[in-house]
């Protein structure tokens, strides 16, 4: 059974339908909205919006070439529609370019931010978790993909404060098989907090320091458990949170009874900090241990890891 970390906020706006996705991953290059500047007397900030909204900035070239600076090339996903620093930029970028990569015994897997096209993707993906992990019906999964939805719209508007990754996986062709290669499937997906900003306004006990990194909402998709997806989730995250954040001081829940990730994290270099009173179990939740690590200097050559299994790197559920 898998263990979710659900630190979810909702609220209840209207949603308009989306289509569902499906994932290639050609070569093809996306639109690139332009990105343009605003000059305040306080701060350098700039801003960036759909084509639509800012079409009489582009009435001229002179006028275009000093608004676009060197964020012209931005792409669609990473569009926030508010002001934003050119830190805020610089990180959005960051962003924008993150890829992990990493083989596989059973094939091969890669993670970067999700983009907007694959929100419904993800958020089948964590309703079915959090279902499991809360014991819910199915006939739960509606009302429950609702909500995760919700909670992912409101989480994109804190970008780059804040971001939800998703891990690929292609499984490895026998070279003596006819078939081509195969078709490339989400597998994973996790949620890294950066900095304050983007914490998360009612995250679960004990309480981690907002200032600081924190991993959460971690699942793996349970035909690909067992394959060291969740682990290279978690190094993904951490591999972010080295390049973004000043803070190298990373935290996670874990629930008790979960043993499998608790030994994972502990391998990983995380140690426990605090763990939940037992009066949490009168508000119908399960006790769970606040996890830190502190991360190393990023390696520009990291050494590459071989995991055989996938011990459900996740969170503790906040039920």
């Amino acid at each position: 059974m898998a263990a979710l970390s659900i630190s979810l906020s909702f609220s209840v706006d209207s949603l308009k339908p989306s289509q569902s996705t499906k994932f290639g991953f050609s070569s093809s290059s996306h639109r690139y909205p332009l990105l343009y500047s605003c000059k305040s007397h306080r701060s350098n900030l700039r801003f960036a919006f759909p084509p639509s909204s800012v079409s009489t900035a582009t009435e001229t070239g002179e006028e275009n070439s000093k608004s676009t600076g060197n964020y012209a090339f931005l792409e669609e996903s990473f569009r926030t529609g508010r002001f934003l620093s050119n830190d805020e930029l610089e990180k959005l970028k960051t962003l924008e370019g993150f890829a992990y990569f990493q083989e596989l015994e059973s094939g091969s897997m890669w993670v970067r931010v999700m983009r907007h096209e694959e929100m419904d993707s993800t958020v089948h993906l964590l309703a079915e978790s959090f279902g499991e992990s809360m014991l819910l019906p199915s006939g739960y999964q509606s009302v429950l993909r609702f909500l995760v939805k919700q909670y992912l719209i409101e989480r994109r508007e804190v970008l780059p404060h804040a971001v939800t990754l998703v891990g690929f996986f292609r499984k490895k062709v026998d070279e003596f098989s006819d078939d081509g290669e195969e078709e490339a499937v989400m597998a994973g997906t996790v949620e890294v907090c950066l900095e304050k900003r983007g914490a998360n306004a009612s995250p679960p006990s004990p309480t981690p320091p907002k200032e600081s990194p924190y991993i959460c909402n971690m699942t793996v998709k349970e035909d690909l458990r067992r394959r060291g997806i969740g682990w290279h989730l978690l190094k993904a995250s951490e591999e972010l949170i080295s390049q973004i954040s000043p803070s190298k001081d990373v935290y996670l829940h874990c629930r008790m009874v979960d043993e499998a990730p608790f030994n994972m994290y502990k391998k990983a270099g995380y140690e426990v900090v605090k763990t939940d009173t037992v009066l949490v179990l009168l508000m119908l939740q399960r006790r769970k241990h606040l996890m830190r690590k502190k991360l190393l200097p990023l390696c520009t050559n990291p050494i590459v890891e071989m995991v055989g299994s996938d011990n459900e790197l996740t969170s503790s559920a906040n039920v």
